[in-house]
């Protein structure tokens, strides 16, 4: 962390007598061109990645040079008006930036919602049309075997054993797709059911727990299921993980959850920036978090395992006072 503000420090100098030397002429002249070059600027500082904190000191001390260097009462009240306007033309680029995200957001909660409402339907499909057609290919079956010697009623029986595996198979899937449990009882319930089904499968042992005594909004519940289903899909498939550990837990106004697992680690900056499909689940994760206005914070290093922690705010996230599950 110290180094990373060195850096910053200096970076800095040039930046700051540009900028004070830009605020110099404008005040001199208030002419057009001078707010444009504050503008691009105020690019060029978006693009470094220079926080707005810096900024604020960045324009405080080049107008306290200017102030104090200024003698005239009238021109220091006079100063102060043209670097207002100075600096709002400096911020303007952080200010559509800002709402460029928030846009953003909307859109991608919106698709999120549209994504999941897609998925409900086509497990509700796989679940009940698929099970009707299944249950016609069983009493067809029935009917056939009746007037069949023996040898073939024997046959004819182990076709509807692999037909029964098979409607487990698509059970189990249209849970996965969307379970039932999560808009009846919520995200708890719904990561215990999701914990067992892979847990048997992959033979992981994965132990939730959870203290958090109330159910959230639909999208957050959604959102925090998704990425738990994601992080075990990973756990499974990359970490090649033991165990995981599932907490959930309030902080004041502020749900927490936490998945660690026991696996291989990885990189994190490397992986999220590397093509493949776990660069993208990374990002899927942080995408579906952000849509709901929560943060999400990944430790891993090789050989140490990895620890996803999603913080929440709880404001507006209540859907009901049912209890999630302890």
């Amino acid at each position: 962390m110290k180094i990373a503000t060195r850096g910053k420090q200096k970076s800095l100098p040039g930046f700051k007598d540009l900028y004070a030397s830009l605020l110099r002429g404008y005040a001199k002249d208030e002419s057009e061109g001078f707010l444009g070059q504050a503008y691009a600027l105020g690019r060029r500082a978006l693009t470094e990645r220079k926080s707005l904190v810096e900024m604020v000191s960045v324009h405080h001390e080049a107008l306290q040079e200017l102030v104090l260097k200024e003698i005239d009462e009238r021109r220091r009240t006079n100063l102060l008006r043209v670097s207002s306007d100075f600096f709002a033309e400096f911020l303007s680029p952080y200010e559509m930036a800002q709402r460029g995200f928030q846009d953003a957001v909307t859109a991608l909660r919106q698709l999120n919602e549209t994504l999941e409402e897609e998925i409900k339907r086509i497990a509700y499909s796989v679940h009940d049309e698929a099970g009707q057609l299944l249950v016609a290919v069983h009493l067809a079956l029935a009917d056939m075997s009746r007037g069949l010697p023996k040898p073939q009623q024997k046959q004819v029986g182990q076709i509807e054993q692999l037909l029964k595996q098979v409607e487990n198979h698509l059970r189990r899937y249209s849970h996965e797709l969307r379970p039932t449990i999560l808009d009846d009882l919520g995200w708890i319930p719904a990561i215990r059911f999701l914990a067992e089904g892979i847990s048997k499968r992959a033979n992981l042992a994965i132990h939730v727990r959870s203290t958090v005594p109330r159910r959230l909004a639909g999208s957050a519940e959604t959102a925090l299921y998704r990425v738990v289903q994601e992080a075990l899909t990973n756990a499974v498939k990359h970490a090649k993980a033991r165990n995981v550990w599932i907490h959930a837990w309030k902080e004041k106004r502020i749900v927490c959850c936490s998945i660690r697992d026991d696996g291989s680690g990885f990189v994190p900056r490397k992986v999220q920036t590397a093509a493949g499909r776990k660069g993208l689940g990374l990002i899927a994760m942080q995408e579906r978090i952000n849509a709901i206005g929560g943060t999400l914070h990944i430790e891993s290093r090789p050989g140490q395992g990895t620890e996803l922690l999603i913080r929440l705010s709880q404001e507006g996230s209540h859907a009901d006072s049912h209890r999630a599950g302890r």
